[in-house]
């Protein structure tokens, strides 16, 4: 998993990977978080709406902290294609807008 998700994150702007004192990856950009990687599986920023939506899938959940908040868990990712947009939203949640502009314009 942790393969993919530094495929995509390597095609945003600024997207640091970091790796915490529990040895756990996480991907921000500027000092935001917007994926955190565990054993278990993976924790990326989202909103309510969506949320909601997502978790009516059974691989998605409403992880323990931080899915009041609107962030997303998901244990093992079954469509990578799927993924690459969620985690790309998730980054333009994070970023500064000058970033989500330039993400944008070059689509």
């Amino acid at each position: 998993m942790l393969k993919q998700v530094r495929r995509i994150c390597e095609a945003l702007p600024e997207a640091t990977e970091f790796i915490d004192g529990h040895g756990h990856t996480s991907f921000k950009v500027r000092e935001k978080t917007f994926i955190m990687m565990s054993d278990y599986g993976m924790n990326f920023k989202s909103d309510l709406e969506t949320q909601e939506i997502l978790i009516q899938e059974e691989h998605f959940y409403r992880p323990a902290y931080i899915g009041h908040r609107g962030w997303i868990g998901i244990r093992e990712p079954k469509d990578w294609a799927e993924m690459a947009t969620l985690l790309k939203e998730a980054y333009l949640r994070a970023a500064p807008k000058r970033l989500v502009k330039q993400v944008l314009e070059a689509e």
